[in-house]
């Protein structure tokens, strides 16, 4: 169930809740029976899941490096099979996956953004599952690094924000799938290196703020209520006095106080004096946060590409799903997958030796979290650049 304030940006799933009780649960790894072999060891970035086909089950779309992208088909009980053709074969340095009816014609389209060669892809669905280049492709350029979709200006049409090294950008969606740039009428002027943007009513005002993740200061912009957003950074957000080197923001009521609260997951690829831990900063209700990790996060997190809120065992609060690394390169060590679960006030603790097989690890870029075998309980489908991406169903314990 969604929170209260984030009704009104349905399709960019902050964080997941399926079941309606608490339940007992565990991991089981499934991806040697459910994931077909040999297409997901590649340079995969990011994965969505949505249905494509219009069948009732999730699929995935892969954001895969120098190398064409990714379609898997569920066929309705979580087993996955390649269908890539379904995706004109393009090589691009694909990094971030937006997917939204845009056109508004009742299916699925696909956005995937590119960093070093600046090629941003804009699919249609046929209506079968299978896309072709929109012929209005998005206007502009950029090295991006991240996408959300997001109804800016309340017309039921779904917009973009993409996040850029230099200027972030906000394409506005005419209603029928097609894109204008308005970002110098809707964004403050700023020359970050940004990983990652996310939408969120964190001031109660009743629409959506926008947080950006930085490789530097992070931001918050606050709407003035016309889709229009002013940097309140400086009065806002608790800053780090080292580098904040940031590839994950989420929102997420992590103390059960009707708020939103903010989780950075934070690395240490470019800055040699980055602090590489996790944040997890609490809202005042006013849209005003504090630095409350030391005590709330009662294991560091180190080195998370990913983070995201969770609500995987349905007892009402959210838990934190992780993806790590050890080291960018694919001869390193690999990285659990970590979970760590909240008490209920907002405290959490590693629980990843418990719940999730040894198996689960890797180069961890990303999870995407849903139910995918349709038996109501979470599961996690998890992102490793270099090395076979993981499949594993929730169940419940014994």
């Amino acid at each position: 169930m969604l929170h209260r304030k984030l009704l009104a940006i349905l399709s960019v799933p902050i964080f997941v809740s399926i079941s309606a009780h608490a339940q007992t649960l565990s991991f089981i790894d499934v991806s040697e029976t459910h994931l077909p072999s040999g297409v997901l060891d590649d340079l995969s970035m990011d994965a969505k899941a949505a249905d494509l086909d219009g069948d009732g089950d999730l699929d995935l779309v892969i954001a895969n490096e120098w190398r064409p992208n990714i379609i898997l088909i569920n066929d309705g009980a979580g087993r996955f099979s390649d269908a890539s053709d379904r995706l004109p074969p393009t090589k691009h340095d694909s990094e971030d996956v937006a997917l939204e009816d845009f056109d508004r014609d009742g299916d699925i389209d696909i956005v995937i953004v590119t960093e070093d060669d600046q090629v941003n892809e804009y699919f249609l669905n046929d209506g079968t599952g299978h896309f072709h280049q929109a012929p209005n492709q998005l206007p502009v350029r950029g090295t991006t690094n991240g996408v959300i979709a997001v109804d800016i200006n309340n017309d039921r049409a779904m917009d973009l924000v993409l996040a850029n090294n230099g200027q972030n950008n906000l394409l506005i969606n005419d209603g029928a799938g097609v894109f204008h740039d308005e970002t110098t009428d809707r964004l403050p002027v700023r020359n970050d290196t940004t990983q990652d943007v996310e939408a969120g009513d964190v001031d109660d005002d009743g629409d959506l703020d926008l947080l950006v993740g930085n490789e530097g200061d992070n931001r918050l912009l606050i709407n003035n209520g016309e889709g229009r957003f002013v940097d309140q950074s400086e009065s806002r957000l608790p800053l780090r006095r080292s580098v904040e080197e940031t590839r994950e923001a989420d929102f997420g009521d992590a103390d059960g106080d009707g708020d939103l609260d903010i989780f950075f997951a934070n690395v240490r690829f470019f800055s040699s004096s980055g602090e590489p831990s996790a944040r997890l900063l609490i809202n005042d209700g006013t849209g005003h946060f504090t630095d409350e990790s030391a005590a709330r996060l009662k294991d560091k997190i180190l080195l998370a590409v990913d983070g995201d809120f969770v609500d995987f065992d349905g007892d009402g609060d959210l838990d934190l799903v992780t993806a790590q690394v050890n080291t960018l390169r694919r001869d390193g060590k690999r990285a659990r997958f970590r979970i760590a679960l909240n008490d209920g006030a907002g405290t959490f603790t590693d629980a990843t030796e418990a719940l999730l097989p040894a198996s689960v690890a890797g180069f961890g870029f990303d999870s995407e979290a849903a139910d995918f075998n349709g038996d109501g309980l979470i599961d996690f489908y998890f992102v490793s650049r270099g090395s076979a991406d993981i499949l594993v169903f929730g169940q419940i314990a014994e």
